[in-house]
């Protein structure tokens, strides 16, 4: 079965580059059965995690399926069978020297997230990485955000998880491959679809235009005010570089118990408590560039948010089929915490009225959902935002409140890995887990070689934040 590319899908293929490679991450930590568990239940290894996957694969069947360009550009690419589909091929294995510490992880990570995936294939990689010190295992994925849409695509997280340590049964699954057209055929099969639709077919001869008048010598055109706008923008500083192809990645955790602490004593949601955290973390961290900071210095931050029902706690655990995208000022000059809280609950509420929303209807109806496909769904919100409106992109979305397990192994830890839009310096992902809220702060290698700082400065933000309630 062919099928076209949406608009945006076909956007996000198109955005790819080799120095921002446009796959969302999700990193999790997992514990092998303890010597003394009786439950007979092996570590999970390499065998398991590849029958684990090829067994779920029926769930989400665009992860057998590569892209495929119209030839001359004649509409957007398609989705085909690949007929050469190798599990093995796409769930690898990789070790850290033992006893391998949590810095050689992340730094391992950081090389894995840097890399484009391979366009000829299907657009995603799942490794197994061994050799993590305390009998823990971590499982790496990267999906490529045209795979994932949130309503007939999902992160392939949402299907390895299961609530307990024994995996749930699945039906079996016949795949058997389409045969993959031919150029003549992909050709003629887009003609015959552009003559029943004139305006779309107009729009696309104006489009290969355009891309021919490139050729000859508009390239050097475009890439001349592609660097006026940036200049024009107006937007400067730490978080804007022209990204290089290497990454940075550090985590922090913290305990979501706190967040819920602050929300009790100010009246607000935890949402707003994060961002006052990651806000008052920012502050310190340009602090230690000696970044002159006026009490009005804002960082402009696109801030794509699931939409969530009230859970029991008033957390907005349980999702509600919409993720909004919006951009608000973060007040970095603001000495006082609980102004910073102050600013930010204002200025969610006043912008949550005119959000932007890409619908994920299926996330609603998903037991045991994952974050990773939330957190791909929010970076294709912050995606409709130009780029030289904005320093940074942050995506929140919360996960299940209860132990997960892949492949019978207890998940212990999550962290997203948001990709770097262009000329973005870094990007930080949240997800809860557990009790737990963790952070994953991807950034360019180059620019952002004191990421560890602003790992440090969230732990500061957070003990002055509930230093803050008991005054």
């Amino acid at each position: 079965m062919i099928t076209r590319l949406t608009p945006q899908d076909a956007s996000f293929h198109r955005l790819e580059s080799s120095s921002n490679p446009m796959h969302i991450g999700s990193l999790a930590i997992v514990r092998d059965p303890a010597p003394a568990d009786d439950s007979g239940r092996a570590p999970l290894d390499y065998d398991g995690l590849v029958d684990l996957v090829e067994n779920r694969l029926a769930l989400v069947p665009r992860y057998r399926r590569k892209v495929r360009e119209i030839p001359f550009g004649l509409g957007r690419p398609v989705w085909v069978d690949d007929g050469r589909f190798d599990i093995t091929y796409h769930v690898r294995r990789a070790a850290l020297p033992g006893p391998g510490t949590d810095a050689q992880l992340h730094d391992l990570v950081a090389r894995l997230a840097s890399r484009p995936l391979d366009p000829t294939r299907p657009l995603w990689e799942m490794y197994l990485i061994e050799g993590l010190s305390g009998g823990r295992r971590a499982v790496f994925t990267k999906t490529h955000s045209a795979l994932v849409d949130g309503g007939t695509a999902l992160e392939i997280g949402h299907v390895i998880l299961d609530a307990g340590p024994s995996p749930r049964e699945v039906a079996d699954d016949a795949w058997i491959a389409v045969r993959e057209p031919g150029e003549v055929e992909l050709l003629a099969l887009t003609l015959i679809e552009l003559a029943g639709r004139p305006r779309e077919a107009f729009e696309v001869l104006r489009q290969v235009g355009g891309d021919a008048l490139g050729l000859v010598g508009g390239r050097a055109l475009e890439k001349a005010v592609s660097l006026l706008r940036g200049t024009a923008s107006g937007r400067d500083g730490p978080f804007h570089t022209h990204t290089s192809r290497n990454r940075r990645f550090d985590v922090v955790r913290t305990d979501l118990e706190d967040y819920r602490e602050i929300r009790r004593h100010f009246d607000c949601s935890v949402n707003d408590v994060i961002l006052a955290v990651v806000t008052g973390a920012l502050r310190i961290f340009l602090q230690s560039r000696d970044e002159v900071l006026t009490e009005s210095a804002v960082l402009r931050t696109v801030v794509p948010m699931s939409v969530y029902l009230e859970g029991p706690h008033g957390d907005r655990l349980k999702p509600a089929g919409e993720v909004s995208s919006f951009v608000i000022d973060l007040p970095v000059g603001e000495a006082n915490p609980v102004m910073r809280l102050s600013h930010i609950s204002h200025s969610i509420e006043a912008h949550a009225r005119n959000r932007r929303g890409v619908r994920a209807r299926t996330l609603v109806h998903m037991a045991g959902f994952a974050p990773a496909s939330l957190h791909a769904m929010s970076v294709r919100a912050a995606s409709t935002f130009a780029e030289h409106t904005f320093d940074l992109v942050i995506t929140n979305a919360p996960g299940p409140q209860r132990p997960m397990y892949i492949g019978g192994a207890r998940m212990l830890e999550m962290y997203p890995v948001s990709p770097l839009l262009r000329n973005q310096a870094s990007s930080i992902g949240i997800t809860s887990y557990d009790g737990r809220v963790f952070y994953g702060l991807n950034a360019d290698r180059d620019a952002m070689a004191d990421i560890g700082v602003l790992s440090a400065a969230v732990h500061e933000s957070m003990e002055e934040m509930l230093g803050a309630c008991v005054q």
